[in-house]
């Protein structure tokens, strides 16, 4: 089986500009691809996954990959599936993000030797002249064009600044730019960067002649068509300081049962024909292994086969009922605010289990939550806490509370 093979079986691959070219150049190694990362947080979260899987992917097969970095291109911000202009944010936080990305790919992406070549796009683009831009690649596109595109099309009615119009050809110039400096034939990206992706191939074919490929793969979506990654506590990181092992391992342990094969397919380095055989005999019992080996792969994948362990024996232990807690997600509250108890739905808050009082109300009197194994219904219940007390939401969402 070759790679594209391999690709499709796992249902990565979304669009192509020349699925012949595309595949010959991949199955041979000869493909010397980017993968654009704009640095907008000071961490990767699980919506980056992807694509650094499939970077891994490739480069396991000898292709060589380019890491883009977006320095510049994160002082626009891309308009693509949002709602809303981003803010804007100032150079030293762009270059601390930058500092942090780096850390991170290094466990995905193995740079020694030339094997992989990882760049900031600020190098170019932040000294260009405004007039040399509108002359030599302005003139390259077509605002009709453009605006038929659905990434600028959902934006019109609310307003497009012309700040984030411009982002589709930063992004193409930074294709041209790798192109000419380091030989890079193929751009891989989510599915909704399809539009920016072929500006770059038209870029290169209008000012050089020559062709460039694109590939978009699957977005991270569940069964309803929503972006995987987001819990009430917000995003699902990849550094530990900002969700812990165990609660990266929990979010998999708990996806939707009609989301657990396509996972193990789109994120794990799982052999497919054992996910098939897995797809094929999956009953209720399979169903929670399944979802075990998915958190477990994907844990041992981000923080290393010693975390994953862990997650999976605190796991085990607490749904067995012998009460591990070492690893368990836990907040500390300073003894002066617990003084006389504290109220069941501030601790909800509290803890970040609920993002809302109202929030945390609903659950309670839907009997929701459980302290120490005792169902809490009262949203006037008050929780006295000596040391510790755990809390349990829904069938499978543990918490510590611990008295600082």
């Amino acid at each position: 089986m070759t790679l594209y093979e391999e690709l499709t079986r796992r249902g990565l691959i979304a669009q192509v500009t020349d699925e012949k070219e595309i595949s010959e150049m991949i199955n041979n190694g000869k493909a010397t691809f980017y993968i654009g990362f704009d640095p907008t947080a000071d961490s990767l979260h699980v919506g980056h996954f992807m694509a650094l899987c499939l970077m891994k992917r490739l480069q396991m097969a000898g292709n060589k990959p380019i890491v883009l970095i977006g320095g510049g291109t994160a002082m626009i911000g891309d308009p693509s599936g949002k709602t809303d202009m981003r803010k804007m944010m100032t150079k030293e936080t762009i270059q601390h993000n930058v500092d942090c990305f780096k850390k991170q790919m290094s466990r995905f992406i193995d740079f020694s030797d030339d094997k992989a070549i990882l760049v900031n796009n600020a190098d170019w683009l932040l000294n260009l002249n405004y007039v040399d831009v509108l002359r030599e690649v302005g003139a390259c596109f077509s605002v009709n064009k453009m605006l038929t595109f659905e990434c600028y099309k959902q934006r019109m009615e609310r307003g497009l600044t012309f700040l984030e119009f411009n982002y589709m050809i930063m992004q193409s110039y930074d294709f041209y730019m790798l192109f000419q400096k380091y030989g890079c034939n193929m751009q891989f990206g989510g599915d909704d960067q399809w539009a920016n992706m072929l500006g770059g191939t038209e870029l290169i074919r209008k000012k050089l002649a020559k062709d460039a490929h694109a590939m978009t793969i699957t977005l991270l979506t569940n069964s309803e068509g929503k972006k995987m990654g987001k819990t009430e506590k917000g995003a699902v990181w990849l550094d530990p300081e900002k969700t812990s092992p165990y609660d990266f391992f929990q979010y998999w342990r708990n996806v939707g049962d009609s989301d657990v094969i396509k996972c193990l397919k789109l994120l794990t380095f799982l052999p497919i024909e054992q996910i098939e055989e897995m797809e094929r005999t999956m009953t209720g019992a399979e169903l929670n292994k399944a979802k075990e080996i998915l958190a477990y792969e994907l844990t041992a994948l981000i923080h290393g086969k010693e975390e994953a362990d862990k997650c999976l024996e605190a796991a085990k232990k607490l749904f067995g009922g012998s009460g591990n807690t070492d690893d368990m997600p836990t907040t500390e509250i300073p003894a002066a605010e617990l003084e006389g108890g504290i109220n069941i739905l501030d601790l909800l808050v509290k803890t970040a289990l609920c993002p809302s009082k109202s929030e945390a109300r609903r659950l309670v009197t839907q009997g929701g939550v459980s302290v120490d194994d005792v169902k809490v219904t009262d949203p006037n219940g008050v929780i006295e806490i000596a040391e510790s007390v755990i809390i349990k939401k829904g069938k499978k969402v543990y918490h510590k509370v611990t008295r600082a």
